[in-house]
């Protein structure tokens, strides 16, 4: 048994109506990170100096030393940025992402976000790498984040963002029930729930394309035109799914030294009065949405077929393919994951089972289908789903010249093909049941033979479907 633990299908083709306040139909949510004073520093008992998203083309950590140039660049952020953006966005509500330690440095800063009525998450302890770090380390890590972050600001954060995450962040912001939301995902456009053993942890995630780290990295944004661009069209996009009924939510990621530069501060605004100048929006913090979200789609109870143990899974699963128990054993096996706790996806693997079967194992899943209206169904010793489907297109109130024809052509199918006539009924009501057969039974056996097989996994779709939802 294996199991493949990232969720590859999410909302799928039917994400869920986010219903946002007021029928808006997009959700714009910005993020202020605040880093400057958080980052790697010898200062900060660091062992070297930082190296990411700055102005320096290139940087690299230089080990036991200051780098001057460096530090200065995050000052510009805490000392001129943050001022520029504050006053260019003091009227919206924004997210800010405080590093503790960095928050513990900005005082002045802490005030102003706090007047502004803005919402201040977590973005951790210090700005620094966390993907070597001991899960023990980051566990305190977190938890000294918290106990700083309320002593800085006077409230404990509700929401969670490392960014330089380890693949154990989300569980463990999870594991602390602080948070209304956690942003470490880049998943989704809406949020989403993830569980953790007996804790269901809301997801709001953040954004890697809409965000001024682009202005820092050689792939990215080089003058603010093309960030401004970058966001309409994100915008446009998003705001015309929510015209057509599916409301999403723009994250846009900005950064005190990045984007509180003049050249690219004039960008923002440019986009702001854009976004401003469309009715149905809803400009929020991501605690605003999180909390909506949590009101709107809480959590809720489902099975979750790739966690159960075997012999669950068989009970559950056994009888999808007619009196087939082996076929969900040889799934149970396969790599399953989140992404099969679906209907659609345990159909996928039965069928894969299903169709790697010999020839000889699938005539045997084909001979295990009961006749239509046959001996079986007049005895009331077809299975509970058979009967269910046979009743639902009405073969269980078939006159006698009806039943007499359906097993006249039962017989002969059975005699020229060497397997009862397969066809899902749920599909089918009794005239075009009647017609395929008429139309089927003069097929060779090999056209019958795979036509029966795919009729036979409809049959397991549509069981999974009424057993799991759509």
């Amino acid at each position: 048994m294996t199991r493949y633990p990232r969720d590859m299908t999410g909302y799928g083709a039917t994400p869920p109506a986010a219903h946002w306040p007021n029928g808006a139909k997009i959700a714009v949510q910005i993020v202020l990170n605040y880093e400057e004073g958080g980052e790697n520093n010898v200062l900060h008992g660091d062992p070297a100096s930082e190296a990411f998203l700055s102005e320096i083309t290139g940087a690299a950590p230089w080990p036991g030393q200051r780098h001057w140039n460096m530090e200065s660049i995050y000052e510009y952020g805490a000392r001129a940025g943050f001022w520029r953006l504050h006053r260019l966005m003091g009227d919206l509500p924004v997210t800010v992402y405080g590093v503790a330690t960095a928050l513990a440095r900005a005082p002045a800063q802490v005030a102003a976000m706090k007047a502004a009525g803005w919402e201040i998450a977590s973005h951790g302890l210090k700005w620094v790498e966390h993907k070597d770090m001991a899960e023990d380390e980051e566990r305190a890590q977190i938890a000294e984040a918290i106990r700083l972050h309320t002593e800085v600001t006077g409230d404990a954060p509700r929401g969670w963002y490392t960014g330089r995450c380890s693949n154990n962040t989300v569980r463990l912001a999870a594991e602390t029930g602080q948070f209304a939301y956690v942003a470490d995902s880049y998943a989704d456009d809406l949020p989403y729930w993830m569980q953790f053993g007996r804790t269901d942890q809301l997801i709001v995630p953040y954004t890697m394309d809409c965000n001024d780290m682009r202005f820092a990295i050689q792939a990215g944004f080089t003058s603010g035109d093309q960030f401004e661009s970058y966001l309409r069209d994100s915008f446009d996009v998003l705001y015309a799914e929510g015209c057509a009924g599916a409301p999403k939510m723009l994250s846009i990621g900005l950064h005190c030294r990045l984007m509180g530069r003049p050249g690219r501060a004039a960008a923002l605004a440019r986009v702001i009065d854009y976004i401003k100048s469309h009715d149905d929006v809803w400009f929020a913090t991501r605690l605003d949405i999180a909390q909506h979200w949590t009101q709107e789609h809480p959590p809720t109870a489902k099975a979750r077929p790739s966690e159960m143990d075997c012999a669950t899974f068989v009970s559950a699963f056994g009888g999808i393919f007619e009196h087939s128990p082996w076929i969900a054993e040889g799934a149970y096996a396969l790599e399953l994951g989140p992404t099969h706790d679906t209907a659609q996806g345990v159909h996928s693997a039965l069928a894969r089972v299903f169709r790697t079967a010999s020839a000889d194992q699938r005539l045997n899943v084909l001979k295990a289908h009961p006749d239509l209206a046959g001996k079986l169904a007049a005895a009331g010793k077809l299975t509970a789903e058979s009967t269910a489907e046979q009743a639902g297109a009405g073969l269980d109130l078939l006159t006698d010249d009806e039943r007499a024809a359906f097993q006249s052509l039962n017989a002969q199918y059975v005699e020229r093909h060497g397997f009862p006539f397969i066809i899902a009924v749920k599909d089918n009501d009794k005239a075009s049941i009647l017609a395929a057969f008429h139309r089927r039974i003069g097929n060779d056996r090999d056209t019958e033979f795979a036509e029966a097989c795919r009729q036979v996994e409809r049959i397991a779709e549509l069981r999974l479907i009424e057993k799991l939802g759509a």
